[in-house]
């Protein structure tokens, strides 16, 4: 059998299977991005791509920032990112992958321990598989289990540094890490607390600095820009220790080809913007709150934490069969299948993003209850 047939095989099992994957294009009411703040497509943003522009910031780097590629528009937006998240450093990357690579790749040594929530993000755990050190992981978001996993590896010899890797909003679930405890764990273990905050900046902490500003704690924050921000790549910010070592040994940054310096400018006129107007963390924070109140009043569908709202269905096939009634009805709510979520939890994934109003929201759950109820 040839590759070409063994691979066409493999993709007629996953269709099957109700797991074919395929692109579509954005139709409807945007119930599926990350653009939270709706800032994506907003005057703001392309007011600083123009203003960039004018200055003569060009559209491409040219090659990776250990050589040519390095601007003064990514060197000025990791000083800003890291005096608005707090931190002594931040470095720029081409996106939240590419820095969870770089980072579990590369700063936890051979005899460390990386430990992990279970449900923390893919891009985490391929940084994982190409570094050096252990990784275990714990039940999501259960700290006993923590406590117990990381007793296990001490009392199996491990003397090495630990490193908690965690989601601050995770986003197939939107339910909330309980970083309290977890800085109260790293502090007693003197580990380092890594914290994705993809789906945090711009909508948690003060001024949409995401749920891990302010921890008494070693962290280690990543920022993605392509959710809350509306632009693209990912900051990782921390201790200047932590970025140099990236800058020096971390191969998805030193082998790839720079940001362009024109998103850079694009990132920092959305840093600008939600620094300088709160409105736009409590207008996302408000349709979040209205979002949950119409999901429990429509729906009967309660605990929710964030703007990320599960609707768990169970098989794939009726998941998919749901997001496609609902997209013909004019809702862009997109099903979501294994390996991405545990089986037998398919869901509908609403996204309350900063391009929906409050009829919007009202009107999607109510053709969610008419699923429910067999009419629609």
């Amino acid at each position: 059998m040839t590759a070409t047939a063994r691979l066409g095989n493999a993709l007629k099992v996953l269709e099957t299977r109700h797991r074919l994957r395929r692109l579509a294009a954005r139709t409807g009411l945007d119930f599926a991005s990350n653009d939270y703040l709706g800032l994506a497509g907003s005057d703001v943003l392309k007011r600083a791509a123009q203003d960039a522009l004018d200055r003569g910031v060009p559209l491409g780097s040219g090659g990776s920032r250990l050589l040519r590629g390095n601007h003064p528009e990514h060197e000025a937006l990791e000083a800003e990112a890291a005096a608005f998240f707090g931190a002594e450093a931040a470095l720029y990357m081409g996106g939240g992958f590419q820095a969870n690579q770089a980072i579990f790749s590369t700063l936890p040594a051979a005899g460390d321990l990386i430990l992990h929530d279970a449900l923390v993000h893919a891009s985490a755990h391929e940084g994982m598989r190409l570094g050096r050190a252990e990784a275990r992981g714990f039940a999501h978001n259960d700290i006993s289990a923590a406590r117990a996993v990381l007793a296990d590896w001490r009392a199996q010899g491990g003397t090495g540094q630990v490193w908690i890797a965690v989601e601050s909003v995770y986003s197939m679930e939107g339910d909330l890490a309980p970083l309290t405890a977890l800085a109260e764990l790293a502090r007693a273990e003197q580990a380092v607390l890594v914290v994705d905050e993809a789906h945090a900046t711009g909508v948690f902490g003060p001024n949409g600095q995401g749920l891990a500003h302010g921890l008494d704690a070693e962290v280690l924050t990543l920022h993605t820009c392509g959710k809350g921000l509306g632009a693209s790549g990912g900051l990782i910010c921390g201790p200047r220790e932590m970025i140099d070592t990236l800058i020096n040994r971390a191969r998805p940054f030193i082998f790839a080809t720079a940001p362009s310096p024109l998103d850079a400018a694009i990132v920092r006129g959305a840093l600008r913007a939600v620094g300088q107007d709160p409105g736009l963390t409590l207008a996302a924070r408000d349709r979040m709150a209205h979002a949950h109140a119409e999901a429990a009043r429509l729906c009967g569908l309660t605990g929710f934490h964030s703007q990320i709202m599960p609707v768990i269905v169970g098989e794939d096939a009726a998941t998919m069969d749901r997001a496609a009634k609902l997209q013909q009805m004019g809702f862009d709510v997109r099903g979501i299948r294994p390996p991405t979520v545990p089986r037998g939890s398919s869901r509908l994934r609403v996204s309350i993003t900063g391009n929906v109003g409050a009829q919007d929201i009202m009107a999607v759950f109510q053709a969610i209850a008419e699923q429910q109820a067999g009419t629609a």
